[in-house]
This record gives C-alpha cells, sequence and structure tokens, in this order.
C-alpha cells in the first residue's frame, strides 16, 4: 500500500503524507510493511551450490607458511623451522593430509575448518567483551532530529525486524559480490538466475561475473545467545522469537514486536512500547545482572547455574530467546571518538549482555552502534545487516519527530530477578574486576586526511597495502621489529567459510620499513619498494580470500591429529609456530559509507588491536592496547608519521 500510494505522488509533500501517517491494524499487514526487502531470488538460492572451501596442497601451505616466518626470524632460527617444516611435510603432515581430505570428503555439506572453528571460540574461557565481541557504529543520520534517542531507536527496531522477517521469509536479497555491478545488477540477471536450479545457480551467477556469498551464518543473527557452559560455551536460538530485550540503567525490559499472528507491531505501537520504558522511572540497578557476562566463561557458567537454582530459569530463558538486544544509554558521546570506542567496545558492563549475538545500542545523543558476539559469525552477515538498517532508517524511516505513541499492544514488562547475597557477591566481584580491567586499556585513534582511497588508488597502490605498511612502519619506529601480524579476510565465496589470515608483514614490508628508517634513503627507492609491497600484497589478499593461504589449513592438520589420538606434531609446539601466531598487531577493516567507527581489544597482553578503514576523503584507525605493555597514543603518534612519509613517497 504504502509504496503503491508513493508511485501517485508527484511531489515530495505528498509523500511525507504517507510516510507519517498512522498505520492501522488493518494495513500493518501489507507485505510492504513487514518486510524491509522482497527479492526475486530466494535468500538462499545459491546456498547449495555454492563452491567448497579447498584444502590446500601441502607444499603449497608449507611454501606460504616459511614466507610469512622469514621477515619474523634470525637466519639461524629460519634455517631451524625450515628443516621443522619439511620433516613435518614428509611425515605426520602427509598423513594428517590425507586423514583431513577424506574427512572432508566425508562431510561435503560443509567446510573443513567450519565446525572446528566454532569449536575454537566456544571452548576458549576468556571474557568475551575486549578479548572477543567487536563493535561497529553507525554514522550519524544527517538530520538532527533524527539522531533523538527514542526516535532513532525507534526506527531501527523497526528496521531490524523487518529485516529478519525477511529472512525468516527467504526474501532477502542473497549477497553477492558483483565485479561489475552496472552490467550484472540488473533485473536480467535476477531473472536469469531465478530460473535455475538451486544446484546450479551458482554457475549462473559465475557467467554474470558475480560471486554469491555464503549465508549460512545469517540464521545466528536472531533470537540467539552464547550461553555460557563448563569447558565449553553453546549457541541457542530461538528461531520463532517474538520479542526484543531492552537494558535502560541496568534493568532489564521485554515485549513483543510481532502479535500473535507474527506480524510487526506498527510504528506507532513499537514507539508506545520503547515510551513505556524511557518514561519508567525506576533508578539505576544496584545490581545490574548483565555485568556477569564480562567474566571468564567458566566463572559466569557457575553463577548462571546458581541463578537458575535460585528461581532466575525463566527470566534468563526471556534474554536469552530475545530476537536482539536493544540497549539504552543516559551517557552522550558529544563526539569524543575516544569515549565512543570505549562506550561501544566495552562501557563499564553495567547496561550490556556480551553473550546476545548482537546488541543495538543508542546513546543519550542518539550515537547507535553494535556490540556482537563472535563465535557464531563474521563482519559479512553483520555488516549487511548495519548497511542496510542503516540505509532505511536514514531515507524512509517510519517514525518522525511529530510520531504520537499509540497506547494499543503494549505489553512491556520489566524483569524482576531474584538475587540472594550469593549472587549479589557475584555482582559486586565482577563490577570491580571488569572496572580494573577496561582502566588498563589505552584507546586512541587517528584520522588522516592526507591520503584517501582514490588517491592510493590513483598512484597505482593498494589502499589495503598503505594501511598495513603503515601499521609494520610504526612498530618498526617505535620497537625497532617485526612481529606477528594478523589481518582477517573472509572466505565467504565458499560454503560455511569463515575466515582466512593475511599475512601482511612479508620480506618486502620488512626491506621498506628498515630503508625508510635508515640514513641511507630515497625516495625513488622507496617509491620501487612501496610498489612491490602493494603488489605481492594483493597477491596474499586474493590467495586467502580464494581459500588458499596456510594458517586454517595447519590450524586443522593440528586437530586432526587431536581426532586421531596422533601424537602432537613438533611443528606445532616450536618457537617459530608460536612467535608467528602471536598476534601482536592484529588487524581487520570494515569500510562502507555507513560506518562511523570500528574496534576492538588486542588479541595479546603485549599486542595492539586495529580496526581501520580508507575513507573516501581519509584514513583512520582505531588502536586498543593494554597500558602495562603499549601506549596506544605513541602508537598512534608513530602512525602519523609512517603516514605522512608514505604520502610524501607518494607525492615525490
Amino acid at each position: 500500500m504504502i509504496g503503491a500510494n508513493k508511485l501517485l505522488c508527484k511531489n515530495n509533500v505528498c509523500q511525507k503524507i504517507i510516510q507519517q501517517r498512522n498505520f492501522t491494524r488493518k494495513n500493518i499487514k501489507d507485505v510492504n510493511y513487514q518486510y524491509l526487502q522482497r527479492s526475486k531470488l530466494p535468500t538462499m538460492h545459491f546456498q547449495k551450490s555454492l563452491p567448497r572451501l579447498p584444502i590446500p596442497e601441502l607444499s603449497k601451505t608449507s611454501e606460504r607458511y616459511l614466507n610469512a616466518l622469514r621477515p619474523l626470524l634470525t637466519t639461524k632460527q629460519f634455517e631451524e623451522a625450515q628443516q621443522r617444516t619439511n620433516n613435518f611435510i614428509a611425515k605426520e603432515g602427509k598423513v594428517l593430509q590425507e586423514k583431513l581430505i577424506a574427512k572432508d570428503k566425508r562431510n561435503k555439506h560443509t567446510s573443513y575448518i567450519s565446525d572446528y572453528w566454532f569449536d575454537l571460540y566456544l571452548r576458549d574461557r576468556v571474557p568475551l567483551p575486549i578479548n572477543y565481541n567487536p563493535m561497529i557504529v553507525f554514522q550519524n543520520d544527517v538530520r538532527p532530529e533524527y539522531n533523538d534517542q527514542l526516535i532513532r531507536s525507534t526506527n531501527m527496531l523497526i528496521s531490524a525486524v523487518r529485516f529478519m522477517l525477511s529472512l525468516r521469509e527467504q526474501i532477502l536479497e542473497p549477497e553477492v559480490y558483483h565485479m561489475n555491478p552496472k552490467k550484472s545488477d540488473t533485473p536480467l540477471f535476477r531473472n536469469v538466475t531465478r530460473m535455475l536450479p538451486e544446484a546450479i545457480s551458482w554457475y549462473g551467477a559465475y557467467l554474470f561475473k558475480v560471486f554469491p556469498l555464503d549465508m549460512s551464518q545469517f540464521v545466528g543473527l536472531f533470537g540467539a545467545t552464547r550461553l555460557p557452559r563448563q569447558n565449553k560455551d553453546e549457541i541457542f536460538r530461538d528461531p520463532k522469537s517474538k520479542h526484543v530485550v531492552v537494558q535502560r540503567r541496568g534493568n532489564f525490559y521485554v515485549f513483543d514486536v510481532l502479535d500473535a499472528d507474527g506480524n510487526l507491531l506498527s510504528p506507532q505501537e513499537i514507539l508506545g512500547n520503547l515510551s513505556k520504558v524511557m518514561n519508567d522511572n525506576s533508578p539505576i540497578s544496584e545490581y545490574p545482572l548483565g555485568v556477569l557476562t564480562t567474566q571468564n566463561r567458566d566463572q559466569w557458567a557457575q553463577q548462571r547455574v546458581h541463578l537458575e537454582s535460585t528461581g532466575n530459569s525463566e527470566i534468563l530463558r526471556k534474554i536469552d530467546s530475545a530476537i536482539f538486544n536493544l540497549v539504552l544509554d543516559d551517557d552522550v558521546i558529544n563526539d569524543d571518538k575516544r569515549v565512543l570506542l570505549r562506550k561501544y567496545l566495552h562501557s563499564d558492563g553495567t547496561n550490556r549482555w556480551f553473550d546476545k549475538s548482537f546488541s543495538l545500542i543508542v546513546t543519550g545523543d542518539g550515537v547507535a552502534g553494535v556490540n556482537f558476539e563472535h563465535s557464531w559469525g563474521d563482519g559479512v552477515a553483520v555488516l549487511r545487516f548495519f548497511q542496510d538498517i542503516y540505509a532505511e532508517t536514514t531515507k524512509k524511516p517510519f517514525i518522525h519527530p511529530e510520531s504520537k505513541p499509540a497506547d494499543s499492544n503494549i505489553s512491556v514488562q520489566k524483569l524482576e530477578f531474584k538475587l540472594d547475597d550469593k549472587s549479589k557477591q557475584f555482582i559486586d566481584n565482577a563490577k570491580r574486576e571488569y572496572n580494573a580491567w577496561c582502566d588498563s586499556l589505552s584507546i586512541d585513534y587517528i584520522l588522516y586526511e592526507g591520503l584517501n582511497k582514490a588517491a592510493c588508488k590513483k598512484f597505482k597502490v593498494s589502499p589495503d597495502c598503505i594501511m598495513q605498511l603503515s601499521f609494520q612502519a610504526a612498530h618498526h619506529l617505535l620497537k625497532g621489529s617485526f612481529v606477528g601480524t594478523y589481518e582477517s579476510c573472509s572466505t565467504s565465496a565458499f560454503k560455511h567459510g569463515r575466515t582466512e589470515t593475511m599475512r601482511p608483514c612479508t620480506v618486502k614490508t620488512k626491506a621498506f620499513c628498515e630503508t625508510l628508517h635508515s640514513n641511507n634513503r630515497s625516495d625513488d627507492d622507496l617509491r620501487s619498494k612501496l610498489t612491490e609491497c602493494s603488489k605481492l600484497h594483493l597477491e596474499l589478499v586474493k590467495e586467502a580470500a580464494m581459500g588458499q593461504g596456510f594458517d586454517r589449513h595447519m590450524f586443522a592438520l593440528m586437530k586432526m591429529a587431536e581426532d586421531n589420538n596422533m601424537p602432537r606434531p613438533e611443528i606445532f609446539d616450536s618457537y617459530e609456530y608460536k612467535y608467528l601466531n602471536k598476534s601482536i598487531l592484529s588487524t581487520s577493516t570494515l569500510s562502507s559509507p555507513s560506518v562511523m567507527a570500528g574496534g576492538f581489544g588486542p588479541v595479546v597482553k603485549e599486542g595492539f588491536g586495529i580496526a581501520y578503514s580508507a575513507f573516501p576523503d581519509k584514513l583512520g584507525a582505531a588502536v586498543a592496547s593494554y597500558k602495562s605493555h603499549n601506549n596506544s597514543t605513541h602508537y598512534v603518534e608513530a602512525l602519523h608519521k609512517s603516514f605522512l612519509d608514505i604520502t610524501k613517497i607518494l607525492s615525490a
């Protein structure tokens, strides 16, 4: 109905009247309101025919592994590593490779890494915030009045549930990568591939130079929670969930966003429910239960068992099964990026539930972002969701400054926990420990306008290479060394692909940094070395994206030894393997016009967590480290110098 009426409108006034009219119980059933998208192509149309993640050749993995080690080791260390690697390839590695290939052939429904990767996340006992949960912050709406906390929260909640309903109905547009969108992002592509059977649909897309991406993780977005368990956590999912959980001032509220027939409530009804939460004058919770999700997983698992034994099982299940968690913070950002990074990365834990698949967080001044649990999926699913709801809420919002809340279908309930003295002590201890942990972090950021994405391409160098080369140069300037560096690369072009590690510290980057910081240097020589760095970088990124890295392969071989009760191969306990996999520089990028900032914590105590983007008008990075080992501000200063040096070299 709304879509049809808009076609009749000849001016913006008419469109605005239609957008702002009240929805009745009758017209909310209209599909134009219920669903964010109605794709001609079913959501999982390409899933069945996606190519399987390849298992690399053992000799290629050996070669790539040694290439990654070369810039990190002395000559003697490298010779020892080379001998150890060759022995492994000739002996245990050959046996393990055969077993891995045989297992992969028996499990054609998935990838060789998928189960091992889930297991890796769920068995780790460290706390989720900082260690694992990343955060992404939306750009603000360009219309200040739409950044009101209640208005923005309501619009984002509506769009998020419309996204979910489209996914449930399998009418969400499939996630694909267009090599040339102008030629392939067309009705012809959709009409032709829709007619193809699912078993061969991928091949039809490939003829259009379109690469469908794995969408198996998308179901993990909604109605899901990571439950703490002894030794290994589990992921709980409720595919029919109808309610959301809202946190405000450490208190928990739930209300249904779908009616008895499964239809999304009207915008005014959802606004009414959130208004009731916002108008509740309950004080800040003295014992905010959410802070317990900041702890060691075994410790939290024990505490949760106690909470369930004291009459809280039903309430906890409501949180677990909620579509997602909406967090309303009283604090304001006031355009302070350091405050923003801390707010979305960790906060003080009292108004969070880090176990949820994702939490949508909106501050008192309407800044919005997500913090997401990482075991269920990676950035591809989260970024798609992020982009889609940002586009709708900023272009076609359902709630406006003059919108009035309805007083019907208000189902808000405040959750009242039964907390005995033991539970209260849990909370007090967790608050104290978490505050000390967060205070130990050093967080800073850089926005550098001397280079941007287009300028890098103009100079015929990869923007991602420029960022990674700058990270290496900054670390070398500060520490005078080269260390294990991790760049996350998605393998979602394959069925049940997760990520592969791209190793950006190479012999080429080492040569560049050493020349850059020497007394004997020339811009021509550095420009030549920079070009070589970019060429190698692009090759390594392509290899990783095509499932031809070495890290996941070696990890799977190690797990095969465990599964078959074989002795652990010496290579996995070697100095060089441990040194390479101690990610001092852990890096990842999520670039999109809808993203204001992203971030995550260091993965080792001595390391840096670096989230970065090459924007159309600048380069940016958020840096986190532990004060006892590093100072993020010092690193940012070194990074700024590296950006200046590289800009000068490119411009010479």
